[in-house]
């Protein structure tokens, strides 16, 4: 268990929960810009796969960071 004593499943559900949440946000949003549900789905199907793979690539990039970590302490 990590520092904050969050567990694996609650992080995972945190993560699913905020992804729903965009993607009905992407959705509302096209949806009142253009008023065409397709282009909203589409846009919604698309998003979600380039946002996500963009996140990976994101903290796959800073977890080679060490700027601003405590060192870990031995005992």
């Amino acid at each position: 268990m990590p520092a904050d004593g969050t567990t694996t499943k609650r992080s995972l559900v945190k993560a699913l929960t905020y992804r729903v949440l965009i993607i009905c946000l992407d959705f509302t949003v096209v949806y009142l810009l253009t008023k065409k549900t397709d282009v909203a789905l589409g846009f919604m199907v698309i998003s979600n796969i380039y946002t996500s793979v963009g996140y990976f690539l994101h903290e796959r990039i800073w977890a080679r960071v060490r700027w601003g970590m405590e060192p870990t302490k031995t005992v």
